[in-house]
């Protein structure tokens, strides 16, 4: 199914409008989880080995989940989950409802396996989202929730903004992805330095605390961090006792011709793995071991993906991959994990 998607749907999609493209996408997921036959379908061509473990107390069927940004409303996961994902994020979800940065706003740069995109957080708001996820729990797979910052909401009002959002989505996700590392939300990535980070998540973590059940954070983390912020979150990730996700989309053009120089946005894909995969060595330098990592960023088939596993991480996410390799990547990164013998590290 990924041959025929590679030499011929691809083809005839990447001749439209890829916001066009991807919009039509979810729709039509959306519309078929409500057919269970074609559920059952899809689940039995997307069948892998499964690789059992648990990260963050949260058990999973495989280390293999979709990043954020993919189903931004929270309304296709039930689909989603049965191309064999071993966890979905969805969002990213703020707490009211956006239309993003203008359009054009995402662009494919396909020579290079790359896209570039400043959607801004475009999204129907927490309400509308918990809606959608109230009517599709149980899911088959656990579904984190990334969690965004409304535009006009200011950097020193971001704390109280966040946690607006995360009580009314709290009920509805497995895990939460506190997402600072947006380049398309303008001063977002400030909050990566120690005292803003510690303000703002520290009152999530306390409310969490304070519930029935309590649930594991990770914060995103950007590619381009400074050295010194990156050992910050990681010294308050350890003392707090939550995980981090390498990486986010990069501003840095330096892997992409320089054609695409002046296009704002998050670039991500394949340019992006050496600078995720360097930010992830790092976090796991730092980390030791003593929280969670997720390792996302320029994955396109299994190679890709137990590099980032062997550098550390607990689990990884795809997401631009499944634009150029099609709905099976799940599938072929499993099935080259079982190839090469690969098991979950004990304790796990």
């Amino acid at each position: 199914m990924g041959f025929l998607y590679r030499k011929l749907i691809r083809q005839i999609l990447f001749n439209l409008n890829p916001e066009a493209v991807h919009d039509a996408v979810i729709k039509t997921a959306r519309a078929a989880q409500r057919i269970e036959l074609l559920n059952s379908l899809v689940r039995l061509m997307a069948r892998a080995k499964d690789f059992p473990l648990t990260v963050a107390g949260l058990k999973f069927r495989n280390p293999i989940g979709l990043a954020a940004g993919f189903d931004k409303n929270c309304e296709a996961a039930r689909f989603l989950a049965g191309f064999g994902f071993g966890f979905l994020e969805l969002g990213t979800v703020t707490l009211r409802p956006q239309p993003g940065n203008p359009k054009p706003r995402l662009f494919r740069l396909s020579e290079d396996r790359a896209i570039i995109n400043r959607m801004g957080f475009n999204n129907a708001g927490a309400f509308d989202a918990a809606r959608s996820l109230e009517s599709l729990l149980p899911l088959p797979v656990p579904a984190g929730i990334s969690l965004g910052k409304n535009a006009d909401c200011s950097i020193d009002e971001a704390p109280k903004n966040y946690l607006e959002t995360l009580k009314i989505m709290y009920d509805y996700g497995d895990y939460f992805a506190v997402n600072i590392s947006s380049p398309n939300t303008l001063q977002l990535r400030s909050l990566h330095s120690g005292d803003k980070m510690r303000r703002l998540v520290e009152p999530m973590l306390e409310f969490a605390a304070g519930q029935k059940k309590v649930k594991p954070f990770f914060v995103k983390i950007a590619p381009d961090l400074e050295d010194q912020d990156l050992e910050s979150a990681a010294a308050l990730a350890v003392e707090r006792g939550f995980g981090l996700i390498a990486t986010n989309t990069t501003v840095s053009r330096a892997a992409v011709p320089a054609y695409w120089q002046s296009y704002e946005g998050g670039l991500s894909g394949r340019p992006l793995r050496e600078l995720s995969d360097l930010m992830l060595a790092k976090a796991a330098a730092l980390v030791k071991g003593k929280v969670p990592l997720i390792g996302s960023g320029g994955i396109f088939g299994g190679a890709a993906a137990l590099e980032k596993l062997n550098l550390g991480a607990d689990l990884v996410q795809i997401y631009s991959g499944l634009v150029y390799e099609g709905p099976f990547l799940v599938k072929e990164i499993l099935e080259y994990l079982d190839r090469r013998q690969w098991r979950p590290p004990c304790g796990k």
